[in-house]
């Protein structure tokens, strides 16, 4: 997936040093920015010695961000992580994943050397399987019914990277005694984590680069018993008993699916992390669209999550910040308090899909002004899920949305490019050496403000937004919107944190 455009954290451009369209003549004003009463004027000048003699002074209107065209490539090379972002350790409060892109650079070899990224169109199909599925899922939940729930800590790196239906993310952790090391994808929207389990022969199992896991390896395995309370508590992924094992069944959005013995074991988040007794399904049979990983690490709001699962230790608290490219790497962390710099919301709850983490968005700005669409579109909540990749948002939000974007484009003279798939607000900007895009800013009940970097606004070179179902319907904040933000989950609220990974 080629990431969107990227501003640097905490240095904004500056547009006094960035080439504008190096077509064009030396200090040539845009008229279509000058024919805005909205918009300052936009110089356009060419190669560097004009910049500098020229456009020095060029002023850059409120509400917009101007950076570089080269932030849109992905980059080939891992970076080395902020200083600022947490590498896996224990303080005392928290522990720390690495988080990274599945075919980027920054993964794990093991994980991105089998299956090459897929197309964008096969990302976007993917996608929206995703959001129809979420969406019918909490579709019999109304605003009224949205009502708000009710330490150590461990932090794990975590690296971008896609899947079909599932989250884009994986981590590396270690299961079993001794350990085997796991690259697992991780899921905010499902609640029972899973790996590929010896025996398991193709077509049952998926190709992963990885060996199966062999349970009878581990002296710490054990297989959950049929009529004990793990069992009982699977609900609706209970799937019988086999020779008085507890089996289970997970079924995604698109249609993917996987089965095998309730089981539990060491699960080592990091060195000095780890959980014991972890239940997770030892998968004997999957099938869809599952390739290259090892399994899923579920961080949904049930008990059977990884969360749920270390709520005594880690109080039910996690927090993630998703890299902005495949080039970089962010973190998933269990645990830790609240630090300074989040703008928080109310944490809600749908009756009709308890696992996931829902808030409510009550309105939207694009350059600096607030957009015209009633409260009631929004009445159906917002759910956080980092496992749909752009944002959709109810029909008359996105209408007053791309209209106001584009017309903010139009003024700098953005040619426009072939709709790609669910996203219909797409540019060409060959031959630009600098992109002004007009920023984009959510807020959320309580007064919560995400004001979105670049990064947060294009993907695929197109508006990272598409319309939901209806009015009044749900919403769904995708991973696009959420990167190099630190998002706090506690069972209370979200918090959000700009430029953290």
């Amino acid at each position: 997936m080629s990431p969107a455009s990227r501003r640097r954290a905490r240095q904004p451009p500056d547009s006094s040093s960035l080439f504008r369209h190096r077509l064009s003549p030396p200090c040539q004003t845009n008229r279509g920015a000058m024919a805005s009463s909205r918009l300052l004027p936009l110089l356009l000048c060419a190669g560097a010695l004009s910049s500098l003699l020229c456009c020095h002074g060029a002023a850059e209107a409120p509400g917009f961000v101007t950076v570089s065209a080269a932030s849109f490539k992905p980059g080939s090379t891992c970076r080395d992580p902020d200083p600022a972002t947490p590498t896996p350790h224990r303080n005392g409060t928290s522990a720390v994943l690495r988080l990274t892109h599945r075919h980027g650079p920054c993964a794990p070899s093991r994980a991105s050397s089998l299956a090459a990224a897929p197309s964008v169109a096969d990302t976007l199909r993917a996608d929206e399987r995703r959001a129809e599925y979420i969406l019918r899922k909490v579709s019999g939940a109304s605003a009224q019914q949205l009502l708000g729930s009710k330490s150590a800590a461990a932090t794990v790196p975590a690296n971008w990277g896609y899947n079909i239906g599932t989250l884009n993310y994986v981590v590396t952790a270690s299961l079993g005694t001794p350990g085997v090391s796991q690259t697992l994808e991780v899921d905010t929207g499902s609640d029972l984590s899973w790996v590929q389990c010896k025996p398991c022969a193709a077509p049952t199992c998926y190709a992963q680069k990885d060996p199966l896991f062999d349970p009878t390896q581990s002296s710490s395995y054990a297989a959950v018993a049929c009529g004990g309370s793990a069992c009982s508590a699977l609900g609706l992924y209970a799937s019988g008993c086999s020779s008085a094992q507890c089996g289970y069944v997970v079924s995604y959005g698109d249609g993917s699916n996987t089965t095998g013995v309730y089981s539990s074991d060491t699960l080592a988040l990091t060195s000095t992390n780890s959980v014991h007794g972890f239940l997770f399904g030892c998968g004997h049979a999957q099938s869809g669209h599952f390739t290259g990983i090892d399994g899923l690490l579920a961080l949904g709001r049930l008990q059977q999550s990884l969360v749920g699962q270390t709520s005594s230790t880690y109080g039910g608290v996690f927090s993630y910040c998703l890299p902005t490219k495949p080039s970089t790497t962010g973190y998933l962390t269990l645990g830790g308090g609240f630090t300074g710099g989040f703008s928080t919301t109310q944490l809600l709850t749908s009756p009709s899909a308890p696992t996931y983490y829902i808030v409510m968005l009550t309105g939207i700005s694009v350059g600096g002004e607030e957009l015209s669409v009633p409260a009631s579109a929004f009445a159906g909540g917002t759910v956080v899920d980092t496992g749909t990749v752009v944002t959709r948002l109810p029909p008359s939000a996105y209408a007053a949305l791309r209209s106001a974007f584009r017309a903010g484009m139009a003024a700098y003279g953005y040619p426009s490019a072939p709709a790609n798939g669910i996203l219909d607000t797409c540019y060409n900007f060959s031959g630009y050496d600098a992109v002004t895009l007009p920023n984009v800013a959510l807020t959320f009940s309580g007064g919560a403000t995400v004001t979105l970097g670049a990064d947060g606004i294009l993907s695929f070179g197109c508006l990272a937004f598409a319309a939901s179902g209806s009015d009044s319907g749900m919403a769904i904040l995708g991973n696009v919107q959420q990167r190099s933000f630190e998002v706090r989950i506690d069972g209370a609220s979200v918090g959000f944190k700009p430029s953290s990974c």
